[in-house]
């Protein structure tokens, strides 16, 4: 029975959440662009859009609570307490790439990269090039991910201070910014923010929790998060340098 309540009590909490998203959307349709529903949309299937939305969303909020939240952090604990440097290092690359290769976010964003870039007559004639770059771009940020989540294990091992890895970072997206060409700066920016999407943070965060629990010395409020932030600016990082390289 409990987990039934739990469930209920998440999907009421998801509807709160939707609704002021619902009231927007609802304000500027009906008040401010007053116009039919694109393509001939019936009112019935946006309701039922709506309803799946609210339905995926709870589930996989409650997905995250009672399954890889807690497999992230018994994780990071036992990899911890084994001691061992290396397999600690691979488990946060491999995580850090792998949920971020899989991002919906970045799919979608890679892909209208590539077909912008593409329009734009910088990848050639080849009907391959676009999905080329689409895939490349998706490997670069999941490669950069990776190594982010391993500098922000670093970062908690040895006890250095957050804000001045991430002034140092920005410090080096300022840089790059400025030598990388002008087409690449816009998705490189944007490669930072979709890698922060629904997938990737609680995996990410459960990692920074787990690890700083168990580390003598270490608060899981003070050393646990952070790694998300490494997970932003090296995204921004790497795609500026692949510009440089690629184009």
């Amino acid at each position: 029975m409990k987990p039934v309540v739990a469930l209920v009590l998440q999907l009421v909490s998801s509807a709160r959440d939707l609704l002021p998203v619902i009231g927007v959307v609802a304000f500027f349709q009906l008040v401010v662009i007053r116009r039919p529903l694109p393509d001939g949309m019936a009112v019935g299937e946006l309701v039922f859009g709506v309803l799946l939305v609210l339905v995926g969303l709870t589930l996989f909020i409650r997905g995250l609570e009672i399954g890889l939240f807690p497999l992230g952090e018994s994780l990071a604990r036992a990899l911890a307490e084994r001691g061992s440097a290396f397999w600690l290092f691979a488990f946060a690359f491999t995580l850090g790439f792998g949920s971020t290769v899989a991002e919906p976010a970045l799919i979608a964003v890679a892909g209208k990269a590539a077909l912008v870039v593409a329009e734009a007559g910088m990848l050639g004639d080849g009907e391959d090039a676009g999905p080329a770059f689409a895939l490349q771009l998706r490997l670069v940020v999941a490669v950069s991910v990776g190594a982010a989540v391993v500098l922000g294990v670093w970062r908690i091992l040895v006890g250095w201070p957050l804000h001045l890895m991430i002034i140092a970072g920005y410090v080096i997206v300022l840089l790059l910014t400025l030598v990388a060409p002008p087409s690449i700066v816009g998705i490189a920016y944007d490669s930072g923010g979709v890698t922060t999407s629904t997938i990737t943070v609680p995996l990410v965060t459960a990692l920074g929790i787990g690890l700083a629990t168990c580390i003598r010395g270490r608060s899981p409020l003070l050393d646990g998060f952070g790694l998300i932030a490494f997970a932003s600016v090296m995204p921004i990082i790497f795609v500026l340098l692949y510009g440089l390289v690629a184009f």
